[in-house]
């Protein structure tokens, strides 16, 4: 077993970022190509507005977020009010990567970005176990 030294930091917003691009092109056709139409936003935490908006006091309580409107809802007459975007919160993540201690970062950030991307093409549960057995 390998231990980390004293000089390891944390994984920062680059790495994931990079796990959650990992996670999109690991998405079978056609999903993945439409879900690289999706921008994707990682930051430390959930900005205060998103927090306010949806009555969170604490930040750590969100992993990830999908704003816009789901495919299954979207109508080529509707008015494009900016691109759909997945965001991810990295203290969050980090916070319940450590908490949970039984699985990856990657697989962690692979599976908060697959249930966000679920919003975005309206996936049921079982849609969402095809692609992300998480709960096996």
């Amino acid at each position: 077993m390998t231990h980390a030294s004293a000089d390891t930091i944390a994984p920062d917003l680059a790495l994931i970022e990079q796990l959650a691009h990992e996670a999109v092109m690991s998405l079978p056709e056609p999903f993945r190509k439409a879900a690289t139409m999706v921008l994707l936003r990682v930051e430390d935490f959930p900005p205060d507005d998103i927090l306010d908006a949806m009555s969170i006091a604490d930040p750590f309580e969100l992993t990830g977020l999908y704003e816009g409107i789901p495919l299954t809802e979207k109508s080529v007459s509707d008015q494009p009010a900016g691109p759909d975007v997945i965001w991810l919160f990295r203290r969050p993540i980090l916070d319940e990567w450590m908490e949970r201690g039984d699985v990856s970062l990657g697989e962690l950030v692979t599976h908060v970005t697959i249930h966000e991307f679920a919003h975005h093409f309206g996936w049921s549960d079982d849609d969402i176990a095809v692609v992300d057995p998480w709960w096996e």
